[in-house]
């Protein structure tokens, strides 16, 4: 496999907008989960980051209820990539370069948690960002976690609030595997799949470098979606973005 081939960001033939619009993305299960395929995660990041969306964050809780909730949005990230932490493998780093579904889990300006899935092969340094999520079952347990009056679409919207809203950090999840559980955390699928064109593309958030490249997927539509939001120290963007793209989303295993 050609890990730095390009991955295909054009529409797909075939489907109409009208189809397209009258997609809805579910908000309970469609069918049992199951655990993730680690197969589905040994392919480039940019077509891991669109595998996951729509997966399962399966969070078992202290008294015996399970939480759930479905991802949304994602980043893409490499060791060819200068925003990725892994251009430099260090300790921290480490299980970056692990096989796939390891969870990398790392504080970000010392003070949110942010959960990583690795992707593609052992030694390749790659992950996936999970960025937002919505809650699927479970609210109630979420709700206890953020503050007061928040809003449905608030409560895993970003990495940090969604870690803070499935109780997740470093000490209990980094190096974890997501494939066959780790502290009460799994990571599954059910019959549910987004079409290809629920999918969109577009540039990662709040990075310095590489802030043009279009390593952001996520369902459109989604109340759930972050902003986008530039960093301030990035360098003006070489060419013009314009609106997200549809992208060829590779079907789940």
């Amino acid at each position: 496999m050609n890990r730095h081939a390009p991955v295909s960001t054009g529409p797909v033939a075939g489907r109409t907008s009208t189809a397209v619009d009258a997609e809805v993305l579910p908000s309970g299960l469609v069918g049992a989960p199951e655990r993730m395929a680690r197969g589905t995660l040994d392919v480039p990041a940019p077509a891991a980051a669109v595998a996951l969306l729509g997966a399962l964050l399966l969070r078992d809780e202290p008294d015996g209820r399970r939480t759930i909730a479905r991802i949304v949005e994602t980043e893409a990230y490499r060791e060819d990539d200068p925003a990725s932490h892994s251009v430099r493998r260090t300790t921290r780093t480490e299980p970056m370069f692990w096989r796939p579904g390891t969870a990398y889990v790392y504080r970000s300006y010392g003070v949110h948690w942010c959960l990583n899935v690795t992707v593609e092969g052992e030694d390749t340094g790659a992950a996936v960002l999970v960025r937002a999520a919505r809650v699927v079952e479970g609210h109630a347990v979420v709700r206890r976690r953020r503050p007061a009056g928040v809003s449905d679409r608030e409560l895993l919207r970003g990495p940090g609030r969604l870690t803070a809203g499935l109780d997740l950090d470093a000490p209990r999840h980094d190096r974890g595997d997501l494939v066959t559980g780790v502290a009460g955390l799994v990571l599954a699928t059910d019959a549910w799949r987004p079409s290809e064109r629920l999918v969109t593309a577009g540039p990662r958030v709040g990075i310095r470098h590489a802030a043009d490249r279009p390593w952001r997927f996520h369902l459109r539509g989604a109340p759930e979606v972050s902003p986008y939001r530039r960093s301030p120290r990035a360098r003006p963007a070489e060419t013009a973005e314009g609106p997200p793209r549809a992208y060829n989303a590779p079907r789940l295993q």
